[in-house]
């Protein structure tokens, strides 16, 4: 589960993780307010007007803004609110603004030049262990310093039994390069953000950039973190951290349906029971030359409530040219299926579409000439090649 910003550090700040003063306003009228109070408890003269979406980037879209007098936060902020954002994680539809944080200001004047650094912690699937990739790179895209000058990437793993260890947290501000009274608040600030990743159950926690202010503090300048859907049962209050209005609507739809949904950029929508079975999907429908339109999982026990959903979540993408529908009667029968998909066809009516409808397993005969005989326009194949050639003819 994605959240805001905001969300995230005050998440960090529970977990004792230093993060800049923020406040996060939904009205433009609370700008000032906020500002001023960030100012009383920081004595700061400048702050920073950040629009709140899922998405990286918003700096170059014009989503954050630097402003150094109470007017200007007012003047950012009611141009940051309710703007159509666009940036490189977004498209080219964008997304709307309808949160913005203010924050103080961390630029400012000190015994020493501020720096910008970038962390990140998830797991390392290959090794099974948490793994901290860092860099003195920071504030920029670490994709393309990974790209061009991946010697500036280090990486340090952690022990799932130990745990951190002072001696990594020492070499990580080793290998950034500080000394001093950075170097300990560095130290300081791995363990907090190491443990923060443990204690929320995230999949991912990103810190870019992670900011040495010129008078030698370490903080959160921004963060991102994505919590393990898996583990909400442990953490019911995240549940409220959840926003709808960033969240694609097919697959807000088909989480209600209970169905495992994501959209993805093709032209052939596929509708299977099992994931092993949707991957191999896709690979069919490259291999016919095609693009999938989606991942569509609907589980063990298809019937024509969860078709008739998955037809309609799929009929939504314009781009979509052609239906695969792709079933292994293992547990369900093959014929109910079909039957299913009779009903759910007749339910959404009038698709302009070819529908591809491929049964394999128990019964999968009798469920092919239900197919056969509904009179509905569809196609109906035994073999994965048979599904293949049809789909090909589509595209």
């Amino acid at each position: 589960m994605n959240i805001h910003e905001y969300q995230a550090k005050n998440l960090l700040r529970e977990n004792r993780v230093p993060v800049p003063e923020g406040i996060m306003i939904n009205r433009t009228e609370q700008a000032i307010e906020a500002a001023k109070k960030i100012e009383e408890a920081t004595n700061t003269d400048t702050w920073a007007v950040k629009a709140q979406i899922h998405a990286g980037g918003r700096g170059k879209g014009g989503g954050v803004k630097i402003a150094r007098s109470l007017q200007e936060v007012k003047k950012h902020a009611e141009n940051i609110l309710g703007m159509n954002l666009i940036t490189h994680q977004t498209g080219k539809e964008g997304k709307k603004v309808h949160r913005i944080l203010i924050e103080q200001g961390i630029y400012y004047k000190g015994e020493s030049e501020p720096a910008e650094f970038y962390m990140g912690i998830l797991l390392n699937r290959n090794s099974g262990k948490n793994l901290i990739m860092y860099s003195t790179e920071g504030g920029v895209d670490i994709e393309s310093v990974a790209e061009k000058t991946p010697h500036l990437i280090f990486k340090e793993e952690i022990h799932s039994g130990l745990g951190i260890q002072t001696y990594q947290a020492r070499k990580i501000a080793f290998n950034l390069g500080l000394s001093g009274k950075a170097f300990k608040e560095m130290v300081q600030f791995v363990i907090e953000l190491y443990n923060a990743y443990l204690n929320t159950d995230a999949s991912l926690i990103e810190i870019n950039p992670l900011f040495k202010t010129s008078d030698n503090k370490i903080l959160a300048a921004d963060a991102k973190i994505n919590l393990d859907d898996n583990a909400l049962f442990r953490h019911k209050d995240y549940l409220n951290l959840r926003d709808t209005t960033e969240e694609d609507p097919a697959e807000l739809e088909a989480n209600e349906n209970n169905l495992n949904f994501i959209k993805l950029e093709g032209n052939v929508g596929c509708m299977v029971n099992g994931a092993g079975l949707a991957m191999a999907t896709m690979d069919i429908i490259k291999l016919s030359g095609g693009d999938p339109a989606n991942f569509l999982d609907v589980g063990g026990s298809a019937n024509a409530e969860t078709v008739e959903a998955g037809f309609r979540i799929i009929l939504k993408d314009p781009n979509v040219k052609a239906i695969l529908i792709n079933i292994f009667g293992g547990i369900v029968r093959c014929d109910r299926v079909a039957q299913g998909v009779t009903e759910a066809f007749k339910a959404v009516g009038d698709i302009q579409i070819p529908v591809v409808v491929r049964l394999q397993g128990t019964n999968a005969e009798e469920g092919k000439k239900l197919i056969d005989k509904s009179g509905l326009q569809v196609k109906s194949a035994i073999t994965l090649q048979e599904a293949a050639n049809a789909v090909k003819s589509y595209v």
